[in-house]
């Protein structure tokens, strides 16, 4: 049997209609910063390939290194982000994103590029777990779905408007050029959060603020935590398999340019936009495990005809695209909203926090291992991506197994 949400909860803070919209669109902007800084390394790939001659596995390690720092800061916060007022969180996390993002527009080789996404990783990692901790307190269970939709849409805007955006500032200027206008926009983003959202301190009430390693026992000794824990890591795990090789591959493989793959990514973006509030509406009306499987079924598709690099036109790589960011992100709305009811208030930036860090670590291990799966050809172009996208699907199947277990709780 699916778990069933009761159909009234009471969040922890009463705001108007207006005030709670204008704090979910500044959680969905915090989103949109944090998604383009993570996302930008991917497209971009092509271009640094050919200027540093980097190999699958060097595109791997950066992607991974931004992933790895994010969770090494989750592990952390998972003991701290029920100690603080969650607003004062958010924006230290922002802050610390606007520095590692103005590394990278001023770093001088493949090392110092490593460093500066180790830094972006260990602020922007956290900006999830805070996000959706803040939703958890914000909104009632019964809206959850689509306020998290809402927030969501952060990514839809950072693949149709941040990652086009970033490749044109690319082609005109050079690969640091969208890492300035970031840094720029994360500013921009520090000072709306700073404005609109209200101080968060109510579960502070009831935070017993034991030390470090007993709120580890505390946090962990709950078994719903894990299984929340379990599909959140494969969740993400299944989506980076894949999408960190997508820009190489129709580049190298299919033979695009990196405007090309600007339409490809404003194709998909658009439709995860207009398909979101869809999904965080059946999200509220269905039980989300249930939700979750059918997207994960439907995601299988467009994994395998992408990770195949079918050589057609730009036409038919924009229709793979649609379908995959329609299904693959679109997981993550009743993914993080069952993970987010899995948990009590006084708890909720803990699980968030751990199972972010559970996410990244989880993501960088799937970038590496499917950099390490695949090669370079004679004429530059990746092999055995094919199998990668096999190994997508079959994670797929282990996500819908964890989701099932979870049970709601608030």
């Amino acid at each position: 049997m699916f778990p069933v949400a009761s159909p009234v909860s009471s969040p922890a803070y009463s705001l108007s209609a207006r005030r709670e919209t204008w704090a979910l669109i500044a959680l969905m902007l915090v989103k949109f910063a944090g998604n383009v800084d993570f996302t930008i390394m991917m497209p971009l790939a092509p271009q640094l390939m050919r200027e540093f001659q980097f190999s699958p596995t060097h595109v791997g390690i950066l992607i991974s290194a931004y992933a790895f720092g994010a969770g090494i800061s989750s592990l952390l916060a998972a003991s701290l982000a029920d100690r603080f007022d969650r607003r004062s969180s958010l924006l230290v996390a922002v802050v610390g994103l606007l520095g590692g993002t103005l590394g990278c527009a001023l770093c001088s080789g493949f090392y110092t590029l490593l460093a500066a996404r180790v830094v972006a990783g260990l602020f922007g990692g956290m900006l999830t777990a805070f996000c959706y901790a803040i939703v958890g307190d914000l909104v009632p269970l019964e809206r959850r779905g689509r306020a998290l939709s809402i927030v969501e849409t952060g990514y839809s805007l950072a693949t149709i408007a941040g990652v086009p955006m970033g490749l044109l500032f690319a082609s005109g200027s050079g690969w640091r050029m969208p890492f300035v206008v970031l840094t720029g926009m994360c500013l921009a983003v520090l000072l709306m959060s700073w404005k609109v959202l209200p101080s968060m301190r109510a579960h502070l009430v009831s935070a017993s603020h034991t030390p470090m390693l007993e709120s580890y026992r505390e946090l962990l000794a709950v078994p719903n935590h894990w299984r929340a824990f379990l599909m959140m890591a494969l969740l993400v795990g299944q989506a980076f398999l894949v999408l960190p090789y997508l820009a190489p591959s129709l580049v190298l493989n299919v033979g695009l340019s990196s405007m090309d793959l600007a339409w490809i990514y404003l194709a998909g973006g658009a439709a995860a936009l207009v398909t979101r509030p869809y999904i965080g509406r059946l999200s509220d009306s269905l039980p989300q495990a249930q939700v979750l499987g059918g997207l994960i079924l439907c995601s299988f598709a467009p994994i395998l005809l992408i990770s195949h690099t079918l050589s057609l036109g730009l036409g038919w790589q924009m229709l793979f695209s649609v379908l995959f960011f329609t299904f693959v992100p679109g997981r993550f709305i009743p993914g993080a909203a069952l993970a987010t009811s899995s948990t009590v208030s006084r708890m909720r930036g803990r699980v968030m926090s751990f199972a972010a860090a559970l996410q990244n670590l989880s993501s960088g291990s799937a970038s590496l291992i499917a950099g390490a799966i695949m090669d370079k050809g004679a004429h530059g172009e990746l092999l055995h991506y094919s199998v990668v996208g096999y190994l997508s699907c079959g994670v797929g199947v282990l996500t819908y197994w964890a989701a099932r277990r979870v049970r709601v709780v608030s």
